[in-house]
């Protein structure tokens, strides 16, 4: 028996292209299948392209069963995707829940360098098959294109071309804890936070210092300060030796980026913010900080600037969690 998995756009292949040009009510007819394999392709994620994360791609093919069968599918990257990459033999539709279903439809799929392939081995005409790339160094900075492409048993080819993508050449770290007293001077060169043992080590490196202070006489509460900032914005704190930097901090609130805040709603940073800041006259120092707030940075070797923010602030433990989205000027 000849398996038929169709979903939305499978079934827009198999039922023809067709467009509503006026409101004019017409009778609907329906559609006449072609009787050539066809394809087409959607980029299912959003926002920027970081090294490190994936693109993924819905790749639809679909040939009438008179026609005959599809027996292999293929994508062909301009860039070898890095460990990882690779396409689902599963083809997906979606049932009456809005639950996507996979159904295997292929053998496990194969990269080698640029190319990956997926075979069929079941008696399908209609897939859609997701492709998985992720992005490599080489292509930081860079941009990148696809090349999909699938054969029938007929000896038909189809292909379809998505891109070029452009590579941001900023860098991404999620879930970096901070403990006030403990992994509390934050490097923006190695997007971590380190104590005083480790930061006395690395004291060239460290940009800010993150602490928590209850003061009833003042707002402060989560604070991000420069080690050279005004002693006033460091109660309590003994610097390690070495640390010393004077880091330009700008607070900012409801600047949810979605990367990092990973929320329901939000907008991305991507690379222009980061190019068209301007800090010159920003301060050393952000306080009375508090979860889903942010501060951008620029370093005062002028090498980074960055975006931090807050996915969690607790006044019960002094602790936070955050991510950091960093550019190299």
């Amino acid at each position: 028996m000849r398996l038929q998995l169709i979903n939305t756009i499978s079934t827009l292949l198999l039922g023809g292209l067709f467009s509503l040009s006026s409101c004019t009510k017409k009778d609907y007819k329906i559609p006449t299948p072609k009787d050539t394999l066809q394809n087409d392709c959607i980029k299912r994620t959003q926002g920027p392209n970081i090294v490190g994360q994936t693109i993924e791609f819905a790749y639809a093919m679909a040939i009438i069963a008179e026609k005959g069968k599809l027996t292999n599918a293929t994508v062909e990257a301009s860039i070898d995707g890095a460990v990882g990459t690779w396409m689902e033999n599963n083809s997906y539709y979606t049932n009456n829940s809005g639950v996507d279903i996979g159904i295997p439809v292929g053998s496990a799929s194969v990269t080698s360098k640029n190319v990956t392939t997926v075979t069929f081995n079941k008696d399908t005409n209609a897939a859609t098959l997701r492709y998985y790339y992720v992005i490599p160094e080489q292509a930081r900075g860079q941009s990148v294109s696809f090349t999909f492409s699938a054969q029938s048993s007929d000896g038909e080819t189809v292909s379809y071309k998505m891109g070029p993508y452009t590579i941001a050449k900023m860098d991404m770290k999620k879930g970096i804890n901070l403990t006030d007293g403990g992994l509390m001077y934050i490097s923006i060169a190695d997007m971590a936070a380190y104590n005083a043992a480790d930061a006395a080590a690395r004291a060239g490196s460290i940009d800010l210092v993150y602490l928590y202070r209850n003061i009833t006489t003042s707002a402060f509460n989560f604070a991000l300060v420069s080690p050279a900032a005004d002693p006033q914005y460091l109660p309590g704190v003994t610097l390690p030796t070495g640390v010393n930097k004077s880091t330009y901090v700008r607070k900012v609130f409801n600047l949810q980026d979605y990367n990092l805040a990973q929320m329901q709603y939000g907008i991305y940073i991507d690379d222009p913010d980061f190019q068209q800041l301007n800090m010159t006259n920003d301060p050393n120092y952000a306080i009375n900080l508090k979860q889903e707030a942010g501060v951008w940075v620029e370093t005062t070797d002028h090498k980074y600037r960055a975006y931090v923010y807050f996915n969690t602030a607790s006044t019960t433990t002094k602790n936070a969690v955050v991510g950091i989205k960093r550019y190299t000027l």
